[in-house]
């Protein structure tokens, strides 16, 4: 089997014109790249590249003929595709094509899962059975609680009454972009409005110092939040992280914001936090979340991996330190979550049942590609 036909569609929402905020920087409510793989026998796969930055350096590949590495590859394989084109990065001909480092990483992550779909769909098996199946059905949370301009904390209930009226169990709120206190007092309104019987997570998008942080977690206790999402700047927080858990018994979490996945090795390493939330969207794939995964399970952490529930689903349910997904339930937020598949995974009561279609078990919707989508190749 080989791949014959590639596809290159670049997924962007309009503006709303009122933006979701996080501590540091504005979140776009869709900006992605796809990637179908046809192979010579007439199976097609898909797979998703994700960034919150500029994709004009990862579709720069492909106007200096990346697509020939793909062309003609084994999909049935993707280990070796994989380390091919990550291989890349420490090779001459990079620099001589203008191929960035962060973009190889982005466009093999979307390659691997168009394999692994492949690879799925030729077996006749869903994924997370062919990576171990450990049950067919994931818990999820909802991620809120956004700045945005304007929004007060009256608009805030309001946010999270409609989440909790829709049924959700689980609630991550955002923090990080005002003084402690304020924080808090938004936190509050989240902690009062959900109750005390469904989880709260705490995501703080890097913008804490150490000092703060630790004032952080002493004041959070009341509200008994079920993990703290990267708390502390980017620049030490291996070690800082380290320190910071040893200040306190409310679990960290972190790895969404690494380059690679020695990155995430590294947090395990330290011993630096208890949740791993890695996205296969950004790097590695699955080829590479298989081996975060199992390397959670032998040091006892959980995963919990970063966006894209739907794809991610596959890989928690597979194994033991599979713990949740998170989902963006808001079509404002995430239209793509709530468009582009024709048959997304059933989400009820703060579980998400996998689909029984082999791959991914995903079926592209051709009306929101051709709504959200601009062709490449």
């Amino acid at each position: 089997m080989r791949v014959e036909r590639l596809e290159v569609v670049v997924l962007r929402a309009p503006e709303t014109g009122r933006p979701y905020w996080v501590s540091n920087f504005i979140v776009p409510s869709a900006n992605e790249i796809l990637i179908r793989l046809k192979t010579d026998d007439g199976i097609e796969g898909f797979g998703l590249a994700t960034s919150y930055t500029d994709v004009a350096p990862l579709l720069s590949l492909f106007k200096s003929g990346f697509e020939n590495i793909i062309l003609g590859a084994d999909p049935l394989a993707p280990e070796k595709l994989y380390k091919k084109i990550f291989g890349l990065t420490s090779q001459r001909i990079a620099y001589e094509r203008g191929w960035a480092r962060e973009a190889l990483i982005r466009i093999s992550s979307a390659v691997d899962l168009a394999c692994w779909d492949i690879m799925g769909k030729a077996a006749g098996l869903p994924l997370y059975k062919i990576f171990g199946g450990y049950r067919d059905k994931v818990p999820y949370y909802v991620t809120c609680a956004y700045y945005r301009d304007g929004k007060d904390l009256g608009e805030l209930r309001e946010e999270i009454e409609l989440l909790s009226d829709q049924g959700h169990t689980g609630f991550k709120a955002k923090v990080g972009g005002m003084a402690l206190t304020d924080d808090m007092a938004r936190l509050e309104v989240v902690r009062r409005v959900i109750g005390d019987d469904r989880e709260l997570m705490v995501d703080v998008n890097r913008a804490w110092d150490l000092a703060t942080a630790t004032e952080a977690v002493e004041a959070l206790l009341p509200l008994k939040p079920l993990w703290l999402e990267e708390p502390l700047q980017w620049a030490d927080d291996r070690r800082e992280l380290k320190l910071l858990s040893q200040r306190t018994q409310i679990p960290l979490s972190a790895g969404e914001s690494e380059l690679t996945s020695y990155g995430c090795r590294s947090l395990l390493e330290e011993q630096a936090i208890q949740i791993l939330q890695f996205d296969v969207t950004m790097f590695g794939g699955f080829t590479e979340g298989r081996k975060m995964a199992a390397l959670c399970e032998l040091n006892h952490v959980q995963v919990t991996p970063h966006h894209d529930c739907f794809i991610h689903a596959q890989l928690v349910a597979s194994t033991p330190a599979g713990c949740f997904v998170e989902a963006f339930t808001d079509p404002e937020r995430d239209p793509l979550q709530a468009e582009l598949y024709e048959n997304p995974p059933k989400m009820k009561d703060g579980w998400l049942t996998l689909n029984e279609a082999p791959g991914i078990g995903l079926t592209l919707s051709e009306a929101a590609i051709k709504k959200f989508g601009s062709q490449v190749i």
